[in-house]
């Protein structure tokens, strides 16, 4: 079985590092760019299973570039989690609304985001 892949779009590039050294650990292949326009084409070109996306990022923020993901057939299947320091209910729920399959509040432990994706992940193969 190949590995799941996934995304990573964050601004900062210390927590990018950290995910792609704590993600590849757990057996996800894993790319990442800075923001959510570099996404959107990342997401085009590779075609990953999971997305994990921050709200405030430069260029398009993550709300903007969850919307035009789901609103792309082609990439509408991309399981996205937002993490993001945003924590105000209005946030979440509007994540969730516009497709959002899990959220995650910065600070955050990295071993929750892979438990969360393992589970998406197996959601994912049992279907």
């Amino acid at each position: 079985m190949t590995q799941p892949q996934v995304l990573i779009a964050d601004d900062d590039p210390l927590l990018r590092a950290i995910l792609e050294h704590k993600l590849a650990a757990a057996g996800y292949e894993v790319r990442s760019v800075e923001d959510g326009q570099a996404a959107l084409t990342a997401a085009q070109e590779s075609r990953p299973q999971f997305l994990v996306l921050d709200a405030m990022m430069p260029v398009m923020d993550g709300f903007e570039a969850l919307r035009r993901l789901k609103e792309t057939p082609d990439l509408s299947d991309i399981s996205v989690v937002m993490l993001t320091a945003l924590k105000r209910e209005q946030d979440v729920v509007g994540a969730l609304k516009l497709g959002a399959a899990d959220y995650l509040a910065k600070p955050f432990n990295p071993d929750e985001l892979v438990a969360r994706l393992d589970r998406l992940a197996a959601q994912r193969s049992s279907s």
